[in-house]
């Protein structure tokens, strides 16, 4: 570099100072925050989807996921297992689009499970998380289908042995739980964790 140079650049006047525009603060929330968990959500996808073209692609959209998220929620209280379970989503969305929407859409509960033989920490913890908002929303039902679903789903009775035991139709049975079907669905959905 040319003294010259140097010398008109030192008498410059400093820059006003200026306040942190939210676009800096998501910015430094990010590095913060989420950069620092790069590592472990590249291991835990090569591990969950040994089979994932691009990790990068995948990351990248779970990244922009997670800022729109906080720029339409505010801050979010636990990122570490918020991150695996959207990256987990984008994961599967990411072979949807490759392979042609092959996967079957969610319909049994079994399904939210990320448990494996040997799960790792940041599995545990979203596994954890899922099953808090699935125990959530099934608490959210009203009564009847709540009672319905947990027959069904949780306990496995058929729709003839809940009709019985509640004392209603096999028929009422099956609008309950398709009704509290949709209303868990929706209410994961809410909380970032889509049934597809």
């Amino acid at each position: 570099m040319n003294p010259s140079a140097l010398t008109t650049a030192a008498t410059l006047p400093a820059p006003p100072c200026v306040a942190l525009s939210p676009l800096s603060d998501q910015s430094g929330w990010f590095e913060a925050e989420v950069l620092p968990l790069d590592g472990m959500l590249r291991t835990y996808l090569r591990g969950k989807f040994p089979n994932l073209g691009d990790i990068d692609d995948v990351l990248q959209e779970t990244y922009t996921r997670t800022l729109r998220a906080r720029q339409a929620k505010g801050e979010i209280a636990d990122i570490r297992p918020y991150l695996f379970v959207t990256a987990r989503n984008a994961a599967i969305d990411y072979f949807r689009r490759a392979h042609g929407n092959m996967m079957q859409p969610l319909t049994e509960l079994e399904s939210l499970s990320v448990v494996e033989e040997a799960p790792d920490a940041a599995e545990r913890t979203a596994h954890d998380q899922e099953l808090s908002l699935l125990h959530q929303a099934i608490d959210a039902l009203p009564l009847k289908r709540r009672e319905v679903f947990i027959l069904c789903k949780l306990q496995k009775l058929s729709h003839r042995e809940a009709a019985e035991k509640l004392g209603v139709s096999e028929n009422t049975v099956e609008g309950y739980l398709a009704r509290g079907m949709i209303q868990c669905r929706a209410f994961l959905k809410l909380h970032g964790l889509p049934a597809k």
